[in-house]
């Protein structure tokens, strides 16, 4: 625990709180939650208070309840990933109160949901919770998270991925779901269990974020009407990728492109591409250029390996780019960007980038495309064309590939991009820079080094919250890109970073989190 300097006493702040009118109700709050936790670690003062907080619960009014269940929340979790510390087995002893509540409360109202989140806290109560919240009909979103938080490992079957925002979303088919098991079957014990628990922080995260911003704002909702039951649509089929493998879609911009081994030019002549400085061949399939696995020609059966070891890759997790737009990148929205009120709409998103895009002379290059929803808009601004994908993801390149046929897709990082100097006319990165926080400054620096004087660089990317309890939330995500958790930015730093590329910013808006930002190259 920290040393906490709190002059005010406990009590103090609550009765602070309990008077404060609609105008200062959230700094009082924060002057409360302060005293006993900052930055998901308690003070001294925190273990003390809980008995007080608990029993605040039977004087409270509606209007507050919910702000201090959250805090006991936050309290319980900060021990984790052990669950019967001294601070969390306080909170428990108000276990009875709060099915009292639930008891009484009704599904989708705030209190319900700061409800939700502090019981998910008490696996050792599992079934007696679940009884309790039974007549709530439950959302499933709600009802699986619930669930989950509530198991304990079992290393022999551990139930891991696929499960954020919630595990009612993920519908895999069988092929996928074994392709799930071969991944978790090569992992110790001991990386079962982190990412058993990195799984349950996100998922408590998501909670936490949704009834925090209930209990200050109200229900959430999104563009178009309430949250839907699973906290996102229901994912459509995977588009068919076109079967063409050739080259011609990537010829019209033969002069932009590098080899990733020696920076040479590639040659896309005799439906294979290839690096005559180096004698590197890179796979090709469906449309994919595979930039990220270059082969020497010295190999044998290169061609017919490379191409076949390619289009095995596609066939793995196709669903993957459709579960991206339709369930995880909403949820990911209302997380990163707090927009669990729909402020900002697919359709404000699509104005941005048609209205900032104003490409220079040559091809305009999608950074970390993604599965296409992004690159579309692009490509109705500027041209097919014109347009040059670039992604990692192969599941999203099929995707965007199934959208965009006369758009050439490349597999390659944008840490490196496998383009020349001043070769693009415009970048865009939308929603994408939070993918690789760590290197953020690395991948503007490329996006600076490709663009042409005069393009722009649209961007779209979140900032850390200004509220430390929200910020918490962003941080307890635990992503496959980033183990440690998510890291967001700092509008200065970003805006740092541009310069240093040579960019100077023309634009920097959006509400909330969200950071819409277009760069000019000098």
């Amino acid at each position: 625990m920290s040393v906490s300097t709190t002059q005010l006493t406990v009590a103090d702040l609550l009765e602070d709180f309990t008077d404060a009118g609609p105008d200062d109700l959230h700094t009082e709050y924060q002057r409360l939650v302060g005293a006993l936790w900052i930055d998901g670690e308690l003070t001294d003062e925190a273990l003390a208070a809980t008995p007080a907080l608990v029993a605040y619960l039977d004087r409270a009014g509606d209007d507050r309840k919910g702000y201090v269940i959250i805090l006991l929340a936050l309290l319980a979790e900060a021990e984790y990933p052990a669950v019967d510390g001294e601070v969390a087995t306080a909170v428990r002893q108000g276990l009875d109160r709060y099915l009292e509540l639930v008891g009484d409360a009704v599904k989708g109202r705030p209190l319900t949901l700061a409800l939700l989140y502090l019981l998910s806290h008490f696996p050792g109560d599992r079934d007696r919770i679940l009884a309790a919240v039974e007549h709530l009909n439950l959302d499933p979103g709600d009802q699986s998270r619930l669930d989950r938080a509530l198991r304990t490992l079992d290393l022999d079957a551990p139930d891991l991925g696929a499960l954020w925002p919630s595990p009612s979303v993920w519908q895999m088919t069988d092929d996928e779901r074994a392709f799930n098991q071969e991944w978790v079957a090569t992992l110790t014990p001991a990386q079962i269990t982190t990412n058993w628990e990195n799984d349950t922080r996100t998922l408590l995260g998501y909670s936490g974020a949704k009834a925090y911003f209930a209990v200050r704002f109200g229900a959430p909702v999104v563009a178009g009407g309430a949250v839907s039951p699973g906290d996102a649509a229901a994912p459509a089929a995977v588009p068919p990728a076109p079967a063409d493998s050739g080259t011609e879609l990537f010829a019209r911009h033969a002069d932009a492109f590098r080899c990733t081994s020696c920076s040479g030019p590639l040659d896309f002549d005799h439906d294979i591409v290839r690096c005559d400085a180096c004698s590197t061949r890179y796979p090709l399939a469906r449309g994919i250029l595979d930039l990220s696995e270059g082969v020497s020609e010295s190999a044998a059966d290169v061609p017919d390996d490379a191409t076949a070891n390619l289009l095995s890759k596609l066939a793995e997790m196709p669903s993957l780019g459709v579960y991206y737009e339709s369930v995880l990148r909403p949820a990911f929205l209302r997380i990163a960007g707090g927009n669990w009120g729909g402020a900002v709409t697919l359709a404000d998103e699509d104005a941005y980038v048609a209205q900032h895009i104003r490409p220079v002379d040559g091809p305009v290059l999608d950074v970390a495309a993604g599965a296409g929803r992004w690159t579309t808009v692009v490509a109705e601004t500027v041209g097919q064309d014109r347009l040059i994908a670039l992604d990692m993801g192969l599941p999203m390149l099929t995707v965007l590939r199934g959208k965009l046929p006369e758009v050439p897709a490349v597999r390659g990082s944008a840490l490196d991009i496998p383009f020349g100097d001043a070769t693009m006319g415009a970048v865009n990165c939308w929603n994408a820079l939070h993918a690789f926080p760590d290197d953020a400054a690395k991948a503007i620096a490329e996006v600076g080094r490709v663009l042409r004087p005069g393009g722009t660089f649209t961007l779209m990317t979140f900032l850390f919250d200004s509220d430390p309890i929200a910020r918490y939330f962003q941080a307890s995500h635990y992503f496959p890109s980033r183990v440690e958790g998510m890291l967001l930015f700092e509008l200065d730093e970003v805006t740092r970073w541009l310069a240093d590329a040579g960019m100077t910013v023309q634009d920097a808006s959006g509400p909330g989190s969200f950071a819409f930002i277009t760069a000019v190259r000098n």
